[in-house]
């Protein structure tokens, strides 16, 4: 006799977005099970690996071995997009625009929508433009980009409870994806969601973003709430959680302690490059299975892991 496995039945789809415009424009969500269960349900769209590009030089905020496969493009954010799309294959791009942040570069708003506004023109991938999370500068940018970019479908984040109003309200009115960020809660996940929904944002317009620990900084918690964010849409079918999921795991795993140190300070702990690309890949792994629909990455060694897991799973 041969081996039926028990099957979940389910009440609730995740719902299909769109990112980007053109021949290019990936679709992301559409599942109707936990993630790569196709046993029991159907996984139409595979989860997609978006790779991080700075609109600054890291320089200093970088160890060696992340900045090693970008080494010659690090300081001309345009070139390092299209290397990450031309070389490494990158299917979306998250842009950082880290210097808007008024505790560092804090340079002005038109000067930072300008550098991003190159990267979007010079690539034919979707991109997701992540502020600093400060609301009054994020909106600044966004308004801005919003404007310049339309009908390019830019995905903004994080856009969150104290700037929705002005970065929403700019995506609505130039056709742009929202990323409703909230701090790992579920219940003020579908709050924004809701409030989002109030302002007239349709629900094929937003992506949740539950912000992310990284590997040993609090991945357990990031699983656990996106776990029962994916139960309730899922079997219970709750209409607030429907959204499909971004993490961005580059930018939590590369500031930890660990993917830092480097082998003469930490020579327990083996190669540097080694441990820090399986934090990366471990913690996106992670989180792929608790219900993830894009992944951010750093390292082009961590993309291909991650790219070849899913391969795998699906």
């Amino acid at each position: 006799m041969a081996f039926q496995p028990v099957q979940q039945k389910y009440t609730g789809s995740i719902r299909e977005v769109t990112l980007g415009a053109g021949d290019k424009a990936v679709v992301i969500g559409g599942r109707s099970a936990f993630p790569f269960y196709t046993f029991e349900g159907q996984m139409p769209h595979p989860p997609r690996i978006a790779m991080e590009v700075w609109d600054k030089d890291p320089n200093d905020e970088w160890s060696e071995v992340a900045k090693e496969p970008f080494k010659d493009v690090l300081g001309d954010p345009v070139a390092w997009a299209k290397k990450c799309v031309q070389e490494y294959g990158a299917e979306i791009l998250a842009v950082q625009t880290k210097s808007a942040d008024p505790n560092a570069d804090n340079k002005p708003a038109e000067e930072v929508a300008a550098v991003v506004k190159k990267i979007v023109d010079a690539v034919d991938v979707p991109v997701v433009v992540w502020g600093v999370a400060n609301h009054e500068k994020d909106s600044q940018v966004m308004r801005l980009l919003a404007e310049q970019c339309a009908g390019k479908n830019l995905a903004m984040a994080p856009v969150e409870e104290g700037d929705y109003k002005q970065i929403a309200a700019a995506c609505l009115g130039y056709k742009h994806t929202v990323v409703a960020s909230t701090p790992i809660d579920v219940n003020l996940a579908k709050q924004l969601n809701i409030l989002l929904g109030n302002l007239g944002v349709k629900e094929e317009k937003i992506v949740m973003d539950p912000t992310t620990g990284s590997l040993g900084y609090g991945l357990e918690y990031t699983y656990s709430v996106m776990e029962r964010i994916t139960q309730a849409a899922l079997t219970q079918g709750d209409e607030k959680l429907l959204q499909p999921l971004i993490c961005n795991v580059g930018e939590e795993v590369w500031k930890t302690k660990e993917a830092n140190q480097t082998n003469d300070e930490a020579p327990q702990l083996g190669d540097q490059k080694t441990r820090a690309v399986m934090m990366e890949t471990i913690t996106a792994v992670d989180l792929l299975l608790a219900g993830a629909d894009v992944v951010i990455l750093r390292h082009p060694e961590s993309v291909a892991l991650v790219k070849g897991f899913i391969q795998k799973m699906s």
